[in-house]
């Protein structure tokens, strides 16, 4: 007699809460993914190197001398990590706790609910509920449910995907989005001023107000019955200018800092904030994008509300400002449109090549310098050089590509 097939859930929750004791194997991450993923509670508390938790009360403080400070230490965060924990941001923490309570809400419905609001990511449309699917760049899945919707400006909203159920999903994530947008002319200011360049100068080369799109991401990561071999979110680093996002304090993000990873403490009322690759290579490396994934437990969901700062797809060419470029210092990253950027990171999602693509134009100055050339060798020469060859040449065939399933993959990772 044969048994059954019995089909794997679609959804993460769903899977999380029939019973398994063991996760499926295309759940399991590459052994090499696998270093420094422990209990994740133990895990916080440990010492070593802390995320950088700077103060915002002084963002536009009027004593010269105490303002200063304050940007201070937000351009050496940037600098150093890369990432930092916002606090005294000004978005109070009753519309925090609003923004937190809708997203838990729709979380907490059933999922047939919740697949009335589904994407469809082969057809390229990622806005919606959705899980990871597969692709060719590791052919893993991540222990993660989620919503993804463009949030700001409100022009590209498209509300008839938002959820309806709770009420204030709407009115308070609208309204989060505003604040957040208005704390990214304030940090993008004094970025510009870190880099010695006029205060609205960071803020008009990733779009300005009009173009430069928020585009918000909630994480669901059930209880995993074997977290020590899962990723939640696998290592990457953020496409986007800024990342800004809140979670229920749950621990579970880590950072590669140092050549090690790192587990970021929960510190209450803050905002983690990332410096994403835009502001890397618009300021010639001088702000770091950190390589960074989420961890997954056994004993408590986490969930996170990320909001992408992203350029607009083909009106921006990225590249260096002249300003951060000088004979000893040239250009360490070739000119792409942000699109083209997001379809050269494509296929380098696990941690060895994700690593060396962070690192990869390090050395690549001889390319960068003659930036009207194509690139089409950008993969070989740097992360090629040193350990990457042969997954080098499928991401510069696949880059000058243009395939409908190409297209499809960009689209998917936009909502990482």
């Amino acid at each position: 007699m044969v048994s059954a097939v019995v089909p794997t859930p679609s959804r993460v929750e769903s899977l999380a809460k029939s019973g398994i004791q063991a996760i499926p194997k295309e759940y399991v991450r590459p052994q090499e993914e696998l270093n420094g993923i422990g209990n994740i509670f133990e895990e916080e508390k440990k010492g070593g190197p802390q995320v950088p938790t700077i103060d915002l009360k002084q963002i536009d403080s009027e004593d010269n001398e105490i303002r200063e400070r304050c940007h201070q230490e937000l351009k050496k965060a940037a600098m150093e990590w890369g990432v930092m924990h916002l606090v005294n941001h000004g978005i109070s923490d009753e519309l925090i706790g609003r923004v937190k309570v809708a997203g838990g809400t729709f979380f907490d419905l059933p999922v047939e609910e919740k697949e009335k609001y589904a994407n469809d990511q082969t057809s390229g449309n990622v806005q919606g509920y959705g899980s990871k699917l597969a692709n060719s760049a590791s052919g893993q899945l991540e222990w993660e449910d989620y919503f993804f919707h463009c949030v700001f400006p409100e022009d590209k909203h498209d509300l008839a995907i938002w959820p309806k159920t709770p009420t204030d999903y709407i009115p308070a994530t609208s309204e989060y989005a505003k604040q957040i947008r208005n704390l990214a002319t304030k940090i993008l200011a004094v970025l510009s001023i870190g880099l010695g360049l006029e205060e609205g100068r960071l803020e008009k080369e990733v779009g300005g107000m009009e173009d430069l799109l928020l585009q918000m991401k909630i994480n669901y990561y059930p209880k995993c019955p074997q977290p020590e071999l899962a990723l939640g979110v696998e290592a990457h680093t953020d496409v986007s200018a800024l990342t800004f996002i809140l979670h229920n304090m749950v621990p579970g993000l880590q950072l590669f800092y140092e050549g090690k990873w790192v587990t970021a403490k929960c510190v209450p009322n803050s905002i983690i904030m990332h410096i994403g690759d835009t502001l890397e290579i618009l300021s010639n490396g001088k702000y770091k994008s950190i390589l960074h994934r989420g961890v997954v437990n056994k004993e408590k969901v986490r969930i996170s509300w990320a909001i992408f700062c992203e350029p607009p797809k083909d009106k921006i060419i990225l590249k260096p400002l002249p300003e951060t470029v000088t004979e000893a210092d040239p250009p360490r990253f070739p000119p792409r449109t942000f699109a083209q950027h997001m379809a050269h990171k494509l296929f380098k999602k696990d941690d060895h090549d994700a690593a060396a693509d962070h690192k990869v134009y390090k050395k690549d100055d001889q390319d960068s310098a003659t930036e009207q050339k194509v690139f089409k060798k950008d993969d070989q020469d740097s992360a090629g050089k040193q350990k990457a060859a042969k997954k080098d040449e499928q991401d510069a065939n696949a880059e000058h590509k243009v395939s409908e399933k190409d297209n499809q993959d960009i689209a998917a990772e936009e909502s990482k």
